[in-house]
Parts: structure tokens; C-alpha cells; sequence
């Protein structure tokens, strides 16, 4: 039997169509440039605590359409009656903290958006920190942002190597779109 040592190593035993395989494949340590995608994914990662990934996966397009495509803007005005509709969706995961974290986490990349410019931009500025670095940082300023949950977001967004190991046959491609870890500042 062989022996599964990284996420790369278990998503090539699986079958084509898995919704391992597809993120894996497609979107996990590809930069992400648009805040509403770095939002939409650090609600994933938040969701995930606890749980299996193949539990977010199969729910992403749900989490999508209940948090109105993840669009920052309107999921920071949600007030009580969006988060009884949150709390009611059995296509997500019906959490207290992790709706208000969701509330609150878009209303503090609203301010960050006013004071830097973009939420990326907010991230770029601060590249490249180490994985503490980050945590920190991240539970200074976000809700439910502990130590994997960071470094999970960070990853799969391209901001810390990790995601892929080198012999994966993506790999390449994520060095092609230039991930921030590969970028030393001057």
C-alpha cells in the first residue's frame, strides 16, 4: 500500500471528478488578486475548523450563494436578519461564531480597504512574513483566525509556500502565476 505523505500525494489517487482533485488542481496556492475571492476563501478556511475540507468543498458554491458571492461590501452590511438566515441555511455551516466572524471579518476588510486601498494590497504590503508573523497579526485584526486557519488561508492564496510539493504536476503552474512567496521585497 502507498504510502500518503501530502495533500498532493492523496489528491493524485483520486478519481478526476473529486472536489479534492478540482481545488487541488485549480485554485489551491494560485494567487488570488480579487478581495471578494480572498474573502470568499477565508470564510472557507474559517469554516472549516473543526471540520473535514471535503465538508467546505462539496458546500462552497452554497457558502457562495448564501454569503451573496462573497462580496465584501454587502456581507459587511448584513445585520440581524441575514445572520438568522445564516444560522437557518442547512447548505453552510450553521455556526455562531463562525457567521459573526464571517459579519465582522467583512467589516474590517471594508476599513482595511479604506486605509490601504484593497484588501490584497493590505496583504502585499506586509509580505513576506513568517507563519507566526502572520498569526499574529491576523488574530490582532480578524475573528476566528487562529494558527492553521492563517496559515491555510495564506497557502491556498499563495501568500506561503506549501501548498504544492515540487514533483506535483501543478506546481509549475502555480510558480507561472507568480505567487507572493516567491516575491522578496527590496
Amino acid at each position: 500500500m502507498q504510502q500518503i505523505t501530502t495533500y498532493c500525494h492523496a489528491v493524485a489517487l483520486m478519481e478526476t471528478d473529486n472536489v479534492h482533485k478540482i481545488y487541488h488542481d485549480n485554485e489551491y496556492g494560485f494567487p488570488l488578486d480579487d478581495d471578494n475571492e480572498l474573502f470568499g476563501r477565508l470564510i472557507l478556511e474559517i469554516n472549516q475548523a473543526g471540520l473535514s475540507w471535503t465538508t467546505i468543498l462539496k458546500k462552497k458554491e452554497n457558502f457562495f450563494n448564501a454569503y451573496d458571492g462573497f462580496d465584501v461590501f454587502k456581507v459587511s452590511q448584513y445585520g440581524e436578519k441575514d445572520f438568522t438566515r445564516l444560522l437557518n441555511d442547512a447548505g453552510i455551516i450553521r455556526n455562531r461564531l463562525k457567521i459573526n466572524a464571517a459579519i465582522e471579518n467583512a467589516k474590517k476588510i471594508i476599513a482595511i480597504k479604506e486605509e490601504a486601498g484593497s484588501f490584497k494590497k493590505w496583504l502585499d504590503d506586509r509580505h513576506p512574513l513568517t507563519k507566526e508573523e502572520w498569526v499574529k497579526i491576523f488574530k490582532k485584526t480578524f475573528k476566528f483566525t487562529g494558527g492553521e486557519i492563517v496559515n491555510e488561508f495564506l497557502m491556498s492564496a499563495g501568500y506561503l509556500p506549501g501548498a504544492h510539493i515540487k514533483e506535483c504536476s501543478v506546481y509549475k503552474n502555480v510558480l507561472a502565476a507568480k505567487p507572493m512567496w516567491l516575491v522578496k521585497k527590496k
